[in-house]
């Protein structure tokens, strides 16, 4: 069972079938969030306590991928205040992000054929799609 939860612009999606560790994919998805624009310097995370229940998970995981975030400098905790976002930029290691472009290209993918696009169609969209 996948466990979504969104606050604000911070949105956590939890697979527990695909063999990697919980606090990983938290870990992975705040770095994600960063390096995408959607997270940035200064935003408050969610509380350890709070996500731990909106997630149903062990509120350990979530301070191990906090704890582990903060050791990287990632993120910072103020006490009595929160955890935030820090100005370290995260560097993905190949494989997360191997990992994270299959993940986003398998959902574009599955929305393209709920869309009844055929793959030589998709293909032929890419190819045409205006570069920035």
């Amino acid at each position: 069972m996948n466990s979504t939860i969104v606050q604000s612009d911070i949105s956590f999606s939890l697979d527990p079938a695909n063999g990697v560790p919980i606090y990983r994919q938290i870990i992975q998805q705040i770095e994600y969030g960063i390096l995408s624009g959607r997270m940035k310097s200064g935003d408050r995370l969610p509380t350890i306590r709070s996500l731990a229940v909106n997630l149903k998970i062990n509120p350990n995981t979530i301070a191990k991928a906090y704890n582990e975030l903060e050791i990287k400098g990632i993120l910072a905790t103020q006490v009595g205040s929160g955890t935030y976002i820090s100005d370290k930029k995260p560097e993905l290691e190949e494989d997360a992000r191997l990992q994270k472009v299959r993940e986003v290209l398998r959902r574009f993918i599955q929305e393209m054929k709920d869309l009844g696009v055929d793959t030589g169609e998709l293909i032929a969209l890419i190819k045409s799609f205006p570069q920035r």
